[in-house]
């Protein structure tokens, strides 16, 4: 058991992490189904480049295909994000903690007032004023 979840959580995970295939999720996100060419229009990749993309998404389970004649739609399946959404929420007490911490650090410092400023600007040295040769 633990095993299928470990590689449905690889395979959801290196499904998201392509900026291209968040974005075609992003794109069914408010949408019932989208036909493959009308999924693919605002991209600047080939139609190809994006069936390989839809396969990734298809394979980790995010998207399902329906083939209606000639067309194919596509549609979200946001339900394996909740497996993921799980998975990282394990961590969300350790993050909340340490910042908790981090939190009640600062608000113990004392006001110092604003920082130093790290990079100052160089001083300007002052050029001698050129001085007029007087004519023999």
């Amino acid at each position: 058991m633990v095993k299928y979840q470990e590689a449905e959580l690889n395979d959801i995970f290196a499904a998201l992490a392509d900026p291209t295939r968040r974005a075609l999720l992003a794109r069914l996100e408010g949408e019932d189904a989208l036909s493959i060419s009308a999924l693919a229009q605002p991209f600047d990749v080939s139609l190809p480049a994006v069936m390989k993309h839809l396969n990734v998404l298809s394979d980790a389970g995010l998207v399902t295909r329906e083939k209606t004649g000639r067309t194919v739609s596509i549609r979200l399946q946001a339900e394996p994000m909740a497996h993921a959404m799980e998975w990282l929420s394990r961590y969300e007490h350790f993050w909340a903690e340490r910042l908790d911490r981090l939190a009640a650090f600062v608000e113990a410092a004392p006001d110092v007032g604003p920082a130093p400023e790290t990079a100052q600007s160089p001083k300007r040295r002052k050029r001698p004023k050129p001085t007029a040769k007087k004519a023999p």
